[in-house]
């Protein structure tokens, strides 16, 4: 079964609820526009590629119904099944107006509405979800995180966080550039962490529908229900993986450029 706090944010996908359909877009836009990219081998360009990813995600809550949990399906192999299955609409659509004739659904010129088999429910390599894929996928889901902490967090606190985690920078460097002791510089740091593992649990409930997801974070280094020993690990972990996450971002904004 799904957990309640991702059948709560289908619910709002399915309402329509424009806060809960950007967040989904700002936080996966850019995985499944490089998976498109990479997918469309030179045969699709950027305004292609970005309509196609905009339709991954509409297409998204209309085939939530037939979802079956049983099948061990993850959220990441969902959404890449759904990109697979609009990317192959629009080549043949492509290739039909090259032959001058019709598509597969017979018609010319337009997507076809041929809804998913049920082979996107499991987890298949026909679907391409590679290492490379569900990596990004999860630095997607620990960038969300971090927004949701720099809302939420005091200025000066998250300001801390960001330079001594996200940029990198040493202690003793944060500690002069803020007018602060180090002493309080690491107090400050430890309440913008507690709050972004409470905020990394909520974003990897809300995207996932197996327990092999749910997981992730303690595979990728990041401790959600840790001892003192781990908040180094888990920061480093963090600022490699946003380190990450902002490239992804920036390659982008190129494509968008």
């Amino acid at each position: 079964m799904l957990n309640s706090i991702t059948t709560s944010f289908v619910s709002r996908l399915r309402a329509n609820d424009q806060a809960a359909w950007f967040d989904l877009w700002q936080t996966f836009g850019p995985v499944l526009r490089a998976q498109l990219t990479k997918w469309g081998k030179g045969r699709i360009g950027v305004e292609t590629v970005r309509d196609l990813s905009q339709e991954t995600l509409a297409a998204l809550s209309d085939s939530i119904d037939r979802f079956d949990p049983t099948r061990g399906a993850r959220f990441s192999t969902w959404l890449l099944a759904i990109a697979k299955h609009v990317l192959g609409d629009e080549l043949d659509r492509r290739n039909a107006q090259k032959r001058g004739g019709a598509s597969k659904n017979g018609s010319v010129g337009k997507r076809k509405t041929g809804e998913l088999d049920e082979s996107w429910m499991v987890a298949s390599a026909a679907i391409g979800a590679d290492a490379e894929y569900e990596a990004a996928m999860f630095r997607a889901k620990v960038e969300a995180a971090i927004r949701m902490v720099e809302r939420e967090s005091d200025f000066m606190d998250f300001s801390i966080y960001r330079m001594r985690v996200l940029d990198n920078k040493p202690g003793k460097e944060v500690a002069e550039a803020m007018g602060i002791s180090e002493p309080t510089v690491s107090r400050r740091l430890a309440k913008v962490r507690d709050l972004l593992r409470d905020r990394l649990r909520e974003v990897v409930a809300t995207y996932s529908f197996t327990d092999d997801e749910l997981g992730e974070a303690e595979r990728n280094g990041l401790a959600l229900n840790p001892s003192k020993a781990d908040d180094a690990l888990f920061d480093d972990a963090i600022g490699e993986i946003y380190s990450r996450q902002m490239e992804l971002r920036r390659q982008d904004d190129r494509l968008g450029a």
